[in-house]
């Protein structure tokens, strides 16, 4: 299996570590710095799928991207977050599989 770009993956990968160890006490920087990671591997991996024109993919990254959005943040309690950051690792994790993975012409 090939895949389009390594550095596109290993953004996500970060990006999903981040959220995991969301789970776990940190300082509120942490939680900072994890938007800014999340929004922007989030917003890049948008503009990538609208590229290759993945419709489905563009609204689910964009989604993401608004959700962790640093400038602008959405207040949730605790529980809710760990839902969500949960979900979200999931959610980048798989799409490595589809949106990253090149493939082979027929």
């Amino acid at each position: 299996m090939k895949f389009k770009s390594p550095a596109s993956i290993v953004a996500k990968l970060v990006a999903a570590g981040f959220l995991f160890g969301a789970s776990a006490r940190h300082s509120y920087d942490y939680y900072t710095l994890l938007r800014w990671v999340v929004c922007g591997v989030s917003a890049f991996a948008a503009y990538r799928a609208a590229d290759a024109r993945q419709t489905g993919w563009v609204w689910a990254f964009a989604i993401v991207a608004l959700l962790f959005n640093p400038v602008i943040p959405v207040h949730l309690k605790r529980d809710t977050w760990a839902f969500i950051d949960f979900g979200v690792a999931i959610f980048l994790l798989v799409s490595v599989i589809f949106t990253d993975r090149q493939i082979p012409p027929p």
